[in-house]
């Protein structure tokens, strides 16, 4: 049997109890390939609460932060330190170590870098990303879009592995409300403001849910909070069960990013419900919506009301049926797999 641990952030428990993309997807993804026959064991936090064997003493930065307040800038760093030695303690027990964190996991690894399998969450096409790949070019990782792929060094790209999630999370909802959807950070890379702007001119009332971006606070206040209405709500943070009624009731889920997104969680979120996608025409999304069939993917303001315009032509079964061939966690854990038998056999 292939024993496999996976090393997830610090930052929420897994699973996350609101906001936290990347443990969702580290859970699905465990209990995925556990169905698979692989032992998994989970390097999380101490307040996640799951049946996977997991490893971690220490409570997650989100837990800190709600007992403590406001932590000073090193806890990050510490928690991570903590986590890498309680796996340094226990390499020999795995045949391949996935980091789903960054940088300092891979100076532990040293010669077990050729068994490991790094996924790394966010943009890789910045300085410090350059830095690290450039250090460690023997450190294999798995892009999650091909848009990813292509900023990382020829090196380092071991493949491509779409985001998937559990199947039964969410239901098909045949029948939409009047509201469109926004759901995610309030920041300049999401663009709440932008969706509000495109509801309105199309005459559509829009629900937004979603944290305030901790790195970026001001934005929510000074370019989202003055464009609220009786036809603009917003939810605030949004637990699976208000997810689901946000996406799952929504006419379509408006995804106005304006950065090269690596994935777009809550895009394969609103499919599963059967909920279409208008998104912009950026990073990842071209891979994921399907123009025409799951959504449209645009390129303005302008062409995502005419977008809004024709949304109710779409089949929400069809859309539902197209997560289902390619977004599943079962699909997400065997294409891993695949990587994994790869490594391990190197």
């Amino acid at each position: 049997m292939l024993r496999v641990a996976q090393v997830a952030p610090n930052i929420f428990p897994v699973p996350p109890q609101h906001h936290g993309g990347t443990e969702r997807i580290v859970h699905d993804l465990s209990l995925a390939l556990r169905n698979l026959g692989v032992e998994v064991t989970l390097f999380a936090p101490s307040d996640s609460v799951t049946d996977l064997p997991r490893v971690g003493d220490n409570p997650s930065l989100a837990a800190l932060e709600r007992r403590f307040g406001r932590v000073a800038p090193g806890v990050p760093a510490a928690l991570d330190a903590l986590q890498l030695e309680a796996l340094r303690q226990r390499l020999d027990d795995f045949d391949i170590v996935h980091c789903h964190g960054e940088f300092a996991h891979a100076a532990l690894l040293g010669p077990r870098r050729r068994h490991s399998l790094t996924t790394v969450h966010w943009r890789v096409d910045e300085l410090d990303r350059a830095l690290f790949f450039a250090g460690f070019p023997d450190l294999p990782v798995a892009a999650i879009s091909a848009a990813q792929a292509a900023g990382l060094p020829a090196a380092n790209r071991a493949g491509v592995v779409h985001h998937g999630l559990r199947d039964d999370r969410y239901a098909l909802r045949t029948e939409a409300g009047a509201h469109v959807a926004f759901l995610g950070r309030m920041t300049d890379q999401k663009r709440p403001d932008t969706a509000i702007r495109v509801a309105r001119a199309a005459g559509c009332p829009i629900r937004l849910g979603g944290t305030i971006d901790v790195g970026n606070p001001d934005y929510f206040e000074r370019r989202v909070r003055p464009l609220l209405g009786p036809d603009a709500t917003y939810l605030g943070p949004l637990d699976d069960a208000g997810k689901s009624a946000l996406l799952g009731e929504a006419r379509a889920l408006l995804f106005p990013i304006d950065w090269p997104e690596p994935f777009g969680l809550v895009m394969i979120e609103a499919m599963a419900h059967g909920t279409p996608v208008i998104a912009w025409n950026r990073g990842s999304v071209p891979e994921i919506v399907e123009n025409g069939v799951t959504g449209f993917v645009v390129a303005s303001e302008a062409e995502a009301v005419a977008a809004l315009a024709r949304i109710d032509g779409l089949d929400r079964r069809q859309v539902r049926r197209r997560f289902e061939e390619r977004f599943t966690a079962e699909r997400m854990a065997r294409d891993y797999l695949a990587l994994y038998q790869r490594l391990r056999a190197a």
